[in-house]
């Protein structure tokens, strides 16, 4: 039977002996993670309750997708960078409407 290795998604690197690679899983991709989701939450927060200041919330928005966009090229995931790459299409462009007097 195979060996399962817990929080190890399929396709993910490996050192040279099996193990997963403690620097690469959870270096700065774990940190890459926790930021983008704590900004992207941040975000979504300041947008919906429209404290005056939506561009700092598209910002926010822009740093997760940013982030969740390098996330998905290191695990090459084309789905989730595919969908960051919307998302960030339309962070700029949200930034761009409010910065607009």
């Amino acid at each position: 039977m195979a060996r399962v290795e817990p929080f190890v998604r399929p396709g993910a690197r490996l050192a040279g002996d099996g193990r997963r690679s403690a620097r690469h899983e959870c270096g700065w991709l774990a940190l890459a993670r926790w930021i983008g989701t704590g900004a992207g939450v941040s975000g979504a927060a300041i947008i919906a309750l429209d404290l005056g200041v939506v561009v700092y919330g598209f910002g926010l928005f822009l740093v997760s997708s940013l982030l969740w966009s390098a996330i998905g090229w290191v695990q090459r995931e084309p789905s989730l960078m595919l969908l960051q790459t919307a998302f960030t299409v339309i962070n700029v462009m949200g930034i761009y409407r409010w910065m607009i007097p």
